[in-house]
């Protein structure tokens, strides 16, 4: 019966529209879920001509599918991973392919990179970002595994990709992990560019007294210059949506407890291991956790009550322009921390990662594409070693063209009393980042001062102790 070219394990709302985009090019689908009603819903959701297949068998499902077998689990991260994949192991073949498309953590991703490499079947972690219609019309997918398999998957993936110039958002990013571990970052500087434009609508609405509309108008405008991105675009389209029962914009009716699912704590997780600064997406992960803590929020509100504000009218214009200067900067440092990370974590555990390639695949279909990734693009094809783009010549020029807006825009920020960690704390890393000396030299003295640690010298080479009493 071998005749389907590719399948996946979950018929959800992503399992489903991957594999109808990959029916609508052509390719032939097969779906497994243990939901008979969802195995019916797929199949009576494609197109006539198609070619596609729903069961809830694992053995039909199996065999339905050409080999080596190409299948992609898409169902919830952990335990259910193990499941689907310990459902599957007696009906596949040596050289079948398997691929994670959830936001599995990268070590347990090397878990079973091993474990199956063991039974002669390719493993592979894929990062699939752009939600459910970037699965059904061209997501933006990050694989990482065996790339002599790759080539296996490359036709299909390139087909059902997003496109940027007619160039597919999808490319073989390294070995083992590698894949989960940059769409694990990529979530990390998800978290932090949403945290920075939630700071920006709060200085906004709540510091500045902007009406909702010129708020609205303030991001629509933005998308179409230099700040133009996905969220930026979104933000835009949810200020101005009206909730149907009270009439009022529908954000406002919506509690400010954000929820998580866990891999931006995972990036500055092991962004620490790795020992790479990765300060504002701490800050962003830091202030979903504060959130939660609603009903102490609405004790100290009142308890710790803001100074009187100067209710002087103030002109908007100026300032908005400060703040899209303030705010291309802060997204800058945000994307150049995350790319740090990626290429210390591809030195660490072998990956192999292609920096450039992270970012040309970034620039569609993914949550975090915006215009600015063509110029990263850029600076990893001049200089593929680059450790940081703020090294890039034209980058910096860029960053230093509009710190003073940040500035301006942070001191205002500290003056109204909103909290803005991202653009602090992305200001800080910028200052810290290019200090030729930091004051670090007194914590390697107090170290040995407390806990003979023992500190370095500028002046000769060796380790060395003081007794300071």
């Amino acid at each position: 019966m071998n005749q389907y070219d590719f399948g996946t394990v979950g018929l959800g709302v992503m399992g489903s529209n991957i594999l109808l985009n990959v029916a609508d090019h052509g390719f032939s689908a097969a779906g497994l879920d243990l939901n008979p009603e969802k195995a019916a819903l797929f199949e009576a959701a494609a197109q006539p001509g198609q070619s596609v297949f729903g069961t809830i068998s694992p053995e039909a499902f199996a065999q339905s599918l050409t080999t080596p077998r190409a299948i992609m689990l898409l169902v919830p991260a952990g335990v259910p991973v193990d499941m689907a994949i310990e459902s599957l192991l007696p009906h596949l073949e040596t050289g079948d392919i398997v691929i994670d498309g959830g936001n599995s953590y990268f070590t347990d991703t090397n878990r079973r990179f091993m474990a199956l490499k063991e039974k002669g079947i390719h493993f592979f972690g894929m990062g699939i970002s752009g939600g459910e219609s970037g699965a059904r019309f061209g997501p933006s997918m990050m694989p990482g595994g065996d790339k002599q398999a790759y080539e296996r998957l490359r036709p299909i993936f390139e087909a059902i990709a997003a496109k940027v110039n007619g160039e597919p958002c999808v490319a073989y990013l390294g070995n083992g992990s590698a894949g989960n571990y940059v769409k694990m970052v990529h979530n990390g500087i998800e978290y932090a560019i949403m945290q920075l434009i939630s700071e920006t609508y709060d200085l906004l609405k709540r510091g500045l007294g902007a009406d909702d509309e010129q708020i609205q108008q303030l991001f629509a405008d933005w998308n179409q210059g230099e700040l133009q991105s996905f969220l930026i675009e979104i933000t835009a389209e949810i200020l101005k949506f009206k909730d149907e029962e009270t009439g009022s914009l529908l954000v406002h009716v919506i509690s400010d407890w954000a929820r998580s699912k866990g891999t931006g704590k995972w990036t500055s997780q092991n962004a620490m291991d790795l020992q790479v600064a990765v300060p504002s997406i701490d800050a962003a992960v830091s202030m979903r956790n504060l959130s939660a803590h609603k009903q102490e929020r609405l004790l100290a509100s009142q308890l710790l009550q803001n100074a009187a504000s100067d209710d002087t009218k103030t002109d908007l214009e100026p300032i908005f322009r400060s703040l899209q200067e303030a705010y291309y900067f802060a997204m800058i440092t945000i994307y150049a921390q995350g790319l740090a990370q990626l290429a210390a974590a591809s030195k660490e555990y072998l990956y192999e990662i292609d920096l450039q390639e992270v970012t040309k695949i970034w620039r569609g279909g993914c949550i975090i594409r915006a215009a600015c990734l063509e110029s990263f693009r850029k600076a990893f094809s001049d200089n593929p070693g680059l450790q940081n783009i703020l090294l890039d010549s034209d980058i910096a020029k860029t960053l230093l063209d509009r710190q003073d807006a940040a500035r301006t825009i942070a001191k205002l920020a500290i003056d109204k009393g909103i909290p803005a960690p991202v653009l602090l704390s992305s200001l800080s890393y910028f200052d810290g980042y290019r200090s030729a000396v930091l004051p670090t030299n007194l914590i390697q003295a107090q170290r040995d001062f407390f806990g003979a640690h023992t500190y370095e010298r500028t002046d000769k080479e060796g380790f060395f102790h003081t007794i300071w009493e």
